[in-house]
């Protein structure tokens, strides 16, 4: 089958083995999937992963490993990504993502989605509502993520928070926690990353603007070590600082704000997909507008570079 296959370097494969199923699993025909920040990250050594890329995708189920899973044949799936191994006291009784022996789709362990066919286990799958096209269901996976930082921002009273970052899912924090009636504002570089937040209906500025110590809670989407070093020095004494980016970063990066001003950091990963189907189906999340071009997994070279270009949002592939 095609693949696109990270090992020194990322490489489009024709001659890679097609997967077969477990009895708990299903066969997935790939139909788009999406290339973010992680998996940019991977391709420059983040995570030390090797093999196949991907974890954001929209499929259709082509087979099963048991019989008895026959009902999901022909559904059209997203799937969360995280594989737990159902035994330990973390997967009984939070579930799989902290898992210490979990495999993670596209990222470690498990390869992911960006070739012809994936396998996921069927306690991941969720069918994907007939009124969401396949380009809006694609965004189920970071959409989920954005929704993670509402949940746990869920207990603080509604006011301004400030998202580093206008990207790829930078936005759809901004714009999750807009609807939960946050006061949001997107800080960004350059007057042009503004353009697409401010579309959206969100406030919008430069960080560089912002003076020392301004919010009270401060989200940082912006992938890389420059925008956490600019989050912290927006972050209010005894603040919220939540970090949802993840980087292989190589340069030092300068942490005693966080003891001297008794900052509070919150990591944040993956989030319900549920939720994020509802809001999908719903049309509250204008995502489509998010796609800044489309290849098919023989060019997914090409692709990654594009991806990696200042400025550019989501960057779908195809079969």
């Amino acid at each position: 089958m095609q693949a696109l296959v990270l090992s020194d370097t990322l490489a489009y494969r024709t001659d890679f083995a097609e997967p077969v199923p477990a009895a708990d699993a299903a066969l997935i025909e790939l139909c788009l999937a999406g290339i973010c920040a992680t998996d940019l990250e991977l391709a420059q050594g983040y995570a030390g992963f090797r093999g196949i890329p991907g974890h954001e995708f929209v499929g259709r189920v082509v087979a099963v490993g048991d019989p008895q899973h026959d009902a999901w044949l022909q559904q059209r799936v997203v799937g969360s990504i995280n594989i737990g191994c159902q035994t330990c006291p973390e997967c009984l009784q939070h579930g799989p993502e902290h898992c210490p022996n979990r495999r993670v789709l596209g990222i470690r362990g498990q390869n992911g989605a960006f070739a012809d066919y994936l396998t996921l286990p069927i306690r991941n799958l969720q069918r994907i509502p007939d009124s969401v096209p396949d380009k809006a269901a694609v965004f189920t996976e970071p959409l989920a993520a954005a929704l993670r930082v509402a949940e746990q921002l869920a207990q603080r009273p509604a006011g301004e928070i400030a998202v580093v970052g206008p990207g790829r899912l930078g936005l759809l924090i901004g714009k999750v926690l807009a609807l939960a009636g946050h006061d949001v504002v997107m800080l960004g570089r350059t007057p042009a990353s503004l353009a697409l937040p401010s579309s959206w209906g969100l406030q919008t500025g430069l960080a560089a603007d912002c003076p020392d110590n301004r919010f009270d809670c401060v989200v940082d989407a912006s992938g890389n070590a420059a925008g956490f070093t600019a989050a912290l020095r927006l972050t209010r004494p005894r603040g919220t600082l939540v970090l949802k980016s993840t980087f292989a970063a190589g340069a030092a990066l300068d942490l005693s704000k966080i003891v001297v001003a008794e900052i509070t950091l919150l990591g944040s990963r993956c989030g319900p997909f549920a939720e994020a189907l509802t809001l999908l189906a719903k049309g509250a999340v204008p995502v489509e507008t998010l796609i800044d071009g489309e290849y098919p997994l023989r060019d997914g070279v090409a692709a990654f570079a594009h991806a990696a270009q200042p400025g550019v949002r989501k960057i779908l592939l195809r079969r």
